[in-house]
């Protein structure tokens, strides 16, 4: 499997973590593959339920495949550079949230790659600040009206908001009428 990944170190070192992550795994449906399969690794769907968001950034952005990164890139409707940009972006968001850092009025440091054209609904990103929440919001946005059109994201974070009014959503770069932008309808 090594010879599917440009970086033959990276790829060991991904498959360490793994292969850690697999044995100290307490879920139902590893503990159900332990004991009925003896093959090695699980399904794919079952090692990604168990990485970290960052280490499938890691692995997307190793493979050695150009037509491969483009082929999963395109699945969402993006380049590949994009597509591993947002990923890195969404990743550091995470890690944030999990370390319970302050996130809702912060000027992120990484900057996402502006797609140039998608073919599922964007945003008019001329108004917004990419180094706010709100267009961290939109990628999040984006990514599950690409795998589960009738998610209900939009709505969770209206709710958040109105149970808030308080809160400044301005100093999150929220734009004025952001629930009227077709990625938000």
């Amino acid at each position: 499997m090594p010879q599917y990944f440009a970086n033959a170190e990276r790829f060991k070192q991904t498959l360490a973590v793994i292969e850690k992550e697999l044995a100290s795994s307490k879920e139902d449906y590893i503990e159900g593959f332990r004991r009925n399969y003896v093959e090695n690794y699980p399904p794919a769907w079952m090692i990604t339920e168990v990485l970290s968001f960052g280490n499938l950034n890691y692995i997307y952005s190793n493979i050695a495949s150009n037509r491969l990164m483009k082929r999963i890139a395109d699945y969402f409707g993006m380049k590949p550079q994009v597509f591993t940009s947002w990923l890195t972006v969404l990743a550091n968001l995470r890690n944030m949230c999990c370390h319970h850092a302050r996130v809702w009025n912060r000027d992120f440091m990484l900057n996402p790659a502006e797609p140039r054209k998608t073919s599922n609904t964007w945003i008019d990103t001329s108004r917004i600040d990419k180094k706010r929440l709100f267009y961290r919001l939109c990628i999040i946005r984006y990514f599950l009206a690409s795998v589960s059109p009738n998610n209900n994201f939009d709505f969770k974070v209206a709710d958040l908001l109105s149970r808030y009014p308080s809160i400044d959503i301005k100093a999150m770069g929220f734009c004025q009428n952001w629930k009227n932008e077709p990625l938000w309808k």
